[in-house]
């Protein structure tokens, strides 16, 4: 455990300081990418206002009409200028102007305030060249294919492994460009105290995070994504895991976890994908995680813009994206404009007690999944998986699992509103008995006036394993496994207390009640009610607009 310790803090310390230290802007534009200013000679007076073809040297993409027909000097050869896409306002004509003094070089269409500059009186900007990686637009950070700058893959879209979500949600993370590679690091940290009401809650101070960096490099004639994704809660959770009523899955000392979230292992992700242009619209990519994420269900609760300010895991948990952590997992698939459809073959089994280390099981569970992304404010998927015995404690036990989901973002004058209903069912299969659980779960998370945030969490869940033997007897059940209908309804909020450009810090609470049918009673009580109070950390969230600094200074040194 020691050396796992020692591994994840080399980890974090590493990343965390990659991210934090991106090169300091230079003084206005004196450092802007592309331009080269050298000192020029003191200007003379020139009898002839005709302009020579050196007048506008290295400057592609600019179109000079021809001056004024009294100038006081001549431009200086020295000055040498690259900003692709530019085009200077027209001045008065002559016809003397030289033909050679105009050129055009066409740039991918974009708002003008993709421009890194700002807004500057005359200038049209086209989609910002960030190097041979990054093409910046007004509300997008997007990762060439290759070497195409109209076959990008949206940075605002990447969801959990290979999954989507609306290209338009907030991005919270540091990035560097180093050489030829982009370099990307995000974490989120929530520390407080955890209360679960009624005969069967706790009380616990805890920890939930995760730390995840990424890196990106064009390859051949496509890009590779590398990503680790890592977490200290085994060593944050308190045993047994995290308490939260009526929650169930995985074991904890050879017994099925009841009322407790299990902690997620130290190593979430270790994954390669690596993407190919196929024309201007369309990519074929490959993907392998060890452990990574199969093409099964919607982006994992921890990275859903809808679910960004809710510390607690969903009691659809296992019925809808538990499978974020399989511990062999290979997906291809295809992208074409909207749509994306992709298969995997994984090792289904949760993964064991032993949170440090990796598991080896079989590879074989599949699944299939279509993405459907209209514009940057939607994004939906069905999916559908077989996973041979994820369970450890009921090895028999098959499930084929089918879910749906739809996720809506939508930014707005100093806020953002995140939505999201999903949809997952297991269709259990074991000897003697055959049956379908449903979760249902609707979540939103509104950000208003900057800093202030407001989310809930409605669910309803199908729950066939609450009850122990000793429950059963209690109770007078002599079903193996009963199903009930769970109720939980969250709602809370947050504040960022304290921001700077790299660093956000919140504190946060929230309430959640229940709903049950009254046989639970006995052991539940009547009316249980849990909250939460936390503080969160995470990196500030990203200047798309480029009128900001934290985006300028990060992506372009």
């Amino acid at each position: 455990m020691n050396q796992a310790l020692r591994i994840l803090l080399i980890v974090f310390c590493t990343a965390f300081l990659a991210g934090l230290t991106p090169k300091v802007l230079g003084q206005h534009q004196g450092h802007m990418p592309g331009m080269k200013k050298e000192p020029q000679p003191k200007a003379k007076p020139s009898p002839t206002p005709s302009p020579t073809p050196q007048t506008m040297e290295n400057m592609p993409g600019m179109k000079m009409p021809a001056g004024s027909p009294t100038p006081t000097s001549s431009p200086s050869p020295e000055m040498k200028m690259d900003m692709p896409g530019m085009q200077m306002p027209a001045a008065s004509p002559t016809p003397s102007a030289s033909p050679q003094t105009q050129m055009n070089m066409p740039m991918p269409s974009a708002s003008p305030s993709a421009s890194p500059m700002g807004q500057m009186p005359g200038m049209k900007m086209g989609a910002t060249n960030l190097g041979p990686l990054m093409v910046m637009t007004s509300d997008d950070m997007k990762i060439r294919v290759g070497s195409s700058d109209q076959n990008t893959m949206s940075m605002g879209a990447m969801g959990s492994g290979t999954s989507w979500q609306p290209s338009s949600a907030p991005m919270h993370m540091h990035s560097k460009v180093a050489g030829d590679w982009l370099l990307m690091f995000h974490y989120n940290i929530i520390v407080g105290i955890n209360h679960q009401g009624g005969p069967r809650g706790a009380t616990k101070f805890e920890s939930a995070n995760w730390f995840m960096p990424m890196a990106y490099h064009k390859l051949g004639k496509g890009t590779l994504q590398l990503r680790g994704m890592f977490s200290a809660e085994p060593f944050t959770f308190p045993p047994g895991g995290s308490p939260l009523l009526f929650q169930t899955g995985e074991t904890y000392k050879g017994q099925p976890l009841i009322d407790r979230q299990h902690p997620h292992d130290l190593f979430m992700e270790l994954s390669a994908q690596y993407t190919l242009p196929l024309g201007e619209r369309g990519t074929w990519f490959t993907y392998f995680g060890y452990p990574g994420e199969p093409a099964l269900g919607p982006v994992a609760f921890m990275h859903r813009a809808s679910a960004s300010e809710n510390p607690s895991a969903p009691l659809s948990h296992h019925l809808q994206d538990s499978t974020h952590i399989s511990f062999g997992v290979l997906t291809t698939g295809f992208t074409y404009r909207w749509f994306k459809l992709e298969g995997s073959i994984f090792n289904g089994r949760e993964p064991n007690e032993n949170r440090y280390n990796f598991d080896l099981h079989k590879w074989n569970s599949r699944s299939a999944r279509l993405w459907f992304m209209p514009n940057k404010n939607w994004a939906m998927q069905v999916s559908h998986g077989f996973l041979r015995s994820p369970e450890a404690q009921d090895p028999q036990a098959d499930i084929r699992r089918t879910t749906a989901s739809i996720q809506y973002n939508r930014a707005f004058n100093r806020g953002n509103w995140a939505s999201a209903i999903v949809w997952g069912r297991n269709h259990v299969s074991e000897p003697g008995e055959i049956k379908n659980l449903n979760g249902y779960t609707a979540e939103s998370t509104v950000n208003f006036l900057d800093k202030n945030y407001f989310y809930t969490r409605l669910e309803l869940v199908d729950k066939d394993d609450l009850l122990r033997a000793s429950d059963r007897a209690l109770l007078g059940i002599t079903q193996p496994h009963p199903s009930f209908r769970i109720g939980a309804y969250t709602f809370g909020g947050a504040r960022d207390v304290w921001n700077t450009e790299k660093v956000s810090l919140a504190i946060g609470s929230d309430l959640t009640f229940y709903s049950k049918p009254s046989i639970l009673d006995r052991i539940y009580g009547d009316n249980p009610v849990s909250w939460k109070l936390f503080l969160r950390i995470r990196p500030n969230k990203m200047d798309m607009t480029m009128h900001g600094t934290n985006t300028k200074q990060d992506m372009m040194h």
